[in-house]
């Protein structure tokens, strides 16, 4: 029987490839640093103690100065406004009667003839503060309804305040007192919040 020869397989060497940035034209007698960045717009993100550039990309649409609805679909946003300010106004009246009007006496029990156990008094801590949170949420948007109201009598409603583009007509009819398209909401969302 014949003998095979054993033939070795030569590795092959992958030489790492260096990406070739294209350079920037330069006028004459001026340096570009190493370092030159094309401009682009970006956003300076912390994570985790690290500062990371993420790209925002600027949604797509048109510049508006003036609300792109009719006075008919302006009357309805208003119409829908002003049954949710009335909503609201009667939630934090019933708030304000069912908790904040009540005397220390009564939250200690002492109009009662039995005593009062910690746990009650804690429970009623708890409920208390839920809906003083429950009421300041109210308050802010109510804040909001009045901004709505007076951007339709300005004829700015349905505007971005941060992208100047149209608001989806279903967005302002699920919440008609929102400021930013969805885009900016989420980016704003994912923001940490300052103390």
């Amino acid at each position: 029987m014949p003998k095979k020869k054993k033939v070795k397989k030569k590795a092959k060497k992958t030489k790492a490839r260096r990406v070739v940035k294209p350079k920037a034209k330069v006028a004459k007698g001026k340096k570009v640093s190493k370092r030159h960045k094309a401009p682009r717009e970006s956003k300076v993100v912390p994570i985790m103690g690290y500062r990371v550039d993420r790209i925002v990309k600027v949604p797509k649409g048109p510049q508006l100065k003036k609300t792109p609805f009719s006075k008919s679909e302006l009357g309805v946003f208003t119409k829908l406004l002003m049954d949710l300010k009335r909503r609201i106004v009667g939630s934090l009246q019933s708030i304000e009667k069912e908790n904040l009007n009540t005397g220390r006496k009564d939250s200690t029990g002492g109009g009662s003839g039995y005593s009062f156990h910690v746990t009650d008094a804690a429970s009623d801590s708890f409920d208390r503060e839920l809906n003083i949170g429950l009421a300041a949420n109210s308050q802010q948007l109510l804040n909001d309804i009045a901004v709505a109201l007076r951007k339709i009598e300005e004829g700015t409603f349905g505007i971005c305040e941060k992208y100047g583009i149209a608001i989806p007509k279903k967005r302002l009819l699920a919440a008609p007192y929102v400021r930013l398209c969805l885009q900016a909401q989420e980016e704003e969302e994912r923001e940490p919040r300052r103390s």
